[in-house]
């Protein structure tokens, strides 16, 4: 995970040094509250965080376009598993990913825009545990490289300096097919249902 890391900061770098001029940029943390749907677990119970750099750029004087880097980690839970119940059965998914969103932003008012756009991710990782521990390759369902999702958000400016973005991304491509006969599109996949909250603080070049 240490060079996962090295390339975020490598890369963070060049992207605020190559558009120090005409864009504005800056450093990202937070958390994100996910869920899976299609594997029969419900609620944004697995925690992740959020860590990366922005660049944007005025396109008029209400919108503006806007690039991340981000590592996300993303995932599932069955949260019943903390239960003392000898019924509970124990499951995580943790997902990481490498995020590139994409977004226009819209200025509602003087401290509040409307974000939307689509964040290409690549798969890092992906494991999965139960109460025997880590699921082998062979037991684990193999999941797709790439993903892509659609993302709404808001976000709020505090000081001129730092801002506060609530998003919700939800995938648009399966992160995996579930085992067994294709049904339908919707029903027959897994996809990656997020909630984001995170910090941004603009550095001056």
């Amino acid at each position: 995970m240490k060079h996962i890391y090295l390339i975020l900061i490598l890369l963070t770098i060049t992207c605020l040094n190559g558009f120090s001029q005409r864009f504005e940029g800056g450093i990202i943390g937070g958390f994100n509250a996910s869920q899976v749907d299609g594997d029969n677990y419900t609620g944004y119970h697995k925690p992740g965080v959020a860590l990366g750099a922005y660049v944007q750029t005025d396109i008029s004087r209400t919108v503006f376009a806007g690039m991340e880097l981000k590592l996300m980690q993303k995932g599932s839970r069955n949260i019943d598993s903390l239960a003392i119940d000898d019924g509970q059965i124990k499951y995580i998914m943790r997902l990481n990913y490498i995020d590139l969103p994409v977004y226009l932003g819209i200025r509602t008012g003087e401290r509040i825009s409307l974000l939307l756009g689509i964040s290409p991710g690549y798969l890092i990782s992906g494991k999965e545990f139960n109460d025997y521990g880590r699921l082998t390759e062979e037991d684990q369902h193999p999941f797709n490289s790439l993903d892509l999702q659609a993302l709404l958000g808001f976000r709020f400016q505090i000081t001129r300096r730092l801002f506060v973005d609530v998003r919700g991304a939800y995938s648009l491509l399966p992160i995996r097919d579930q085992p067994g006969e294709t049904l339908w599109y919707w029903n027959s996949n897994q996809f990656n249902n997020m909630l984001s909250t995170t910090v941004l603080y603009r550095l001056d070049f």
